[in-house]
């Protein structure tokens, strides 16, 4: 009998699902729409037919599934296995674990996502061999997860690991939690592009993003970075303060959490060293002279697949150590 491990990346606009074996090699993948207004049980019933179809190309059944994870946007009771609020979803107190169990027949666990690509990294990519290690998310906010002792990190009520919202400039800009001078207010790909435009409608005539601004009514993250790579100085100033305050946010965490390695994941990324390079700067300034400090900061390396790998290793993990029923 087949041991098979599948993972699932619940998205607000797609699912992605795939089946690997007992050695987390993948065996097939595919991504179906969300169709969040079908609500979720329409969701999760989707998720159980595609699961059935994936395994049906191996000629194998649903009966040989060891466990099932499944990650989701939102805030998660990860011990009682429920989205308490996934706006993009419209999940309120959804017991999406049991939804999940009762539709494969297996044991599941259920993860925000953010964690569920800490773990992926942790498990296949450029966090592996690191038993502490901090994944930073950057896209239209800034998230992660924290891997301490070869653990994800939850803390009380699930708080943890929100790390767009550590402090980094006290009485700042207003950041969508409510708190002011969040890292999130700052170096996340929206609130770059959003400082980039107040910049050139006070002010910068000279900056090459204004005629960005003209044509499109706006300027993307990847605009600035684009403007920097041919030497814009606005483009320079502003992704500089993004650079500085996730230097900041290394530091800090790196005194909270000790990790070995810093990951960053997600769109931004794509910048290459004209983001990272930057960072490294900025946390060589900012950081202690105490001692020093053996920590790599790194890009993620698992791509769009970070999400199906991590929330399978981690059923694969939680299965192991007996945690799932």
């Amino acid at each position: 009998m087949a041991e098979i491990f599948v993972g699932i990346d619940l998205g607000g606009t797609n699912i992605k699902i795939g089946c690997f074996d007992s050695n987390l090699n993948l065996l097939t993948e595919t991504s179906v729409p969300t169709l969040v207004e079908n609500g979720a049980s329409d969701i999760v019933d989707r998720i159980g037919q595609t699961v059935e179809s994936l395994l049906g190309q191996y000629g194998l059944a649903l009966s040989e599934i060891a466990a099932a994870g499944i990650g989701t946007p939102g805030v998660v009771d990860v011990e009682n296995g429920i989205v308490l609020n996934a706006p993009n979803l419209k999940f309120n107190d959804t017991p999406l674990r049991q939804m999940i169990r009762d539709r494969l027949g297996c044991p599941v666990v259920l993860e925000n996502d953010a964690n569920v690509t800490c773990w992926g990294e942790h498990v296949a990519g450029a966090g592996k061999g690191a038993q502490d290690m901090i994944l930073i998310t950057l896209g239209t906010g800034v998230g992660g997860g924290i891997i301490s002792n070869g653990e994800l990190v939850h803390g009380y009520a699930n708080a943890g690991a929100e790390i767009g919202h550590m402090i980094v400039q006290p009485g700042g800009r207003l950041c969508g939690c409510g708190q002011k001078g969040c890292v999130e207010a700052y170096s996340s790909a929206s609130s770059t592009a959003r400082r980039a435009i107040e910049a050139l409608q006070e002010n910068a005539e000279d900056s090459t993003l204004q005629q960005v601004l003209k044509e499109n009514g706006t300027v993307t993250c990847e605009d600035v970075y684009d403007h920097l790579a041919k030497g814009d100085d606005l483009a320079r100033q502003i992704t500089d303060t993004t650079a500085e305050y996730l230097a900041l946010l290394c530091v800090s965490l790196l005194h909270v959490a000790g990790p070995e390695r810093i990951l960053f994941y997600g769109g931004m990324i794509a910048a290459g060293d004209l983001l990272l390079e930057p960072i490294k700067k900025y946390f060589r300034q900012h950081i202690w002279t105490l001692q020093h400090e053996e920590i790599e900061l790194c890009f993620a390396e698992l791509g769009t697949h970070a999400g199906i790998i991590g929330n399978a290793a981690l059923a694969t993990h939680r299965l192991e150590k007996g945690q799932l029923t």
